[in-house]
């Protein structure tokens, strides 16, 4: 993946870049000396407060979009979120492997693939903003995934962080390799691709406590 130039400063792509000074062009005679950064300075540049406000709305769509169709089917013991991949042909193993990575790591909400009616779904392509997660407003959104970032970076790591924000998870750039959510903030070299306690436990706690809220809502739309 080729560096991104710091002119692209308002990137709010959520995976997982590393944005590096480069010097400016002359003006006026004069040249501004390149601007160094830190890690976790560099990781602000794929993300922000309008971003993280869509990664929240994103996850309050796919609990919305799971409590409608548990509230439909009271029979159904567990909440499983549903995902098409059919968009993202070069990430199918990926996918797959980040499925299995956050069905290993909870018990009160499942990852599975599936076409019709998904809750989600994965794209692919190249985009500076670089990979996220993005929701249409209307109840239904998707993960892209950029392939300069998967190609810097761990992309089983990129795609278990993305899947991440669907399933309530903020970014946490200043966190150390052991947490999934830290993204791009302990730079290329870290490939843990695995959430650590605390980010499963929050994931259950949202899928418990959320989802019930969620469900009773939905109960209440359902006989209305």
């Amino acid at each position: 993946m080729k560096h991104r130039n710091t002119a692209l400063s308002a990137i709010l792509g959520l995976g997982i870049a590393a944005a590096l000074g480069t010097a400016a062009p002359v003006q006026a005679a004069t040249t501004q000396a390149p601007t160094q950064h830190t890690a976790a300075q560099s990781a602000q540049h794929y993300a922000g407060a309008k971003q993280e406000a869509g990664n929240k709305a994103f996850f309050e769509a796919v609990m919305k979009s799971v409590a409608k169709k548990q509230a439909a089917h009271p029979g159904l013991k567990s909440v499983t979120i549903t995902y098409d991949a059919s968009a993202a042909p070069s990430y199918q193993s990926q996918i797959a492997a980040s499925a299995q990575i956050w069905n290993a790591a909870e018990t009160n909400v499942k990852l599975q693939a599936g076409s019709s009616g998904a809750d989600f779904s994965y794209r692919e392509g190249d985009d500076p903003q670089g990979s996220y997660a993005s929701t249409d407003g209307h109840g239904s959104g998707f993960v892209f995934l950029d392939h300069a970032q998967t190609q810097e970076y761990d992309s089983v790591r990129v795609t278990a962080h993305e899947t991440g924000h669907v399933l309530g998870l903020p970014d946490d750039y200043s966190g150390p390799c052991s947490e999934l959510m830290s993204g791009g903030g302990p730079g290329p070299s870290c490939t843990n691709q695995q959430p650590d306690a605390q980010e499963r436990a929050q994931v259950d706690s949202l899928w418990a406590n959320g989802f019930a809220k969620a469900l009773a809502k939905a109960n209440v739309a359902a006989r209305s």
